[in-house]
């Protein structure tokens, strides 16, 4: 049994059912683990179904980075990152329910670990409109709770 499956199973225990449940961003906390062997597990989550990441937006870092040249004091993440992929399959099917739906693409999953809850790593993504971008949304739950290891 690989390391990362040690860790993962560790730390599965801490993870809780899904917050935010009511407002546009849907989020799984995992506690007591590493925010890089979440993001290790996100992106095995991703990859594992045949899909490729297009991009990895570092949120975090660029806020930190930043924040002196925007005058902000206030450290908001630890770490965050937004994992960026599409489903050529998915997307077509979703262009032709409607092809304004090229607006949801690609699709995302972030990771992060707030300043002000250190220990607990969030999993999430943002939810989509009812319809044919819902069969989208199931995915990025998926993907959202394999990596956080919910049920």
């Amino acid at each position: 049994m690989s390391a990362r499956l040690l860790i993962a199973g560790a730390f599965a225990l801490g993870a809780s059912a899904a917050l935010a449940d009511d407002g546009p961003i849907v989020t799984y906390p995992v506690e007591g683990a590493a925010f890089e062997d979440v993001a290790f597990l996100v992106e095995n989550a991703i990859v594992n179904r045949g899909l490729v990441i297009d991009s990895v937006s570092h949120v975090g870092d660029m806020l930190n980075r930043t924040a002196a040249d925007v005058g902000a004091s206030v450290e908001l993440y630890k770490a965050a990152n937004v994992y960026l992929f599409c489903s050529a399959t998915l997307s077509r099917e979703m262009m032709e329910a409607d092809i304004r739906n090229i607006g949801h693409c690609p699709y995302g999953v972030m990771v992060f670990e707030t300043a002000a809850e250190p220990g607990v790593v969030q999993v999430g993504y943002r939810k989509y409109p009812d319809g044919a971008m819902q069969k989208v949304q199931g995915l990025l739950d998926e993907i959202a709770r394999e990596a956080a290891e919910v049920d």
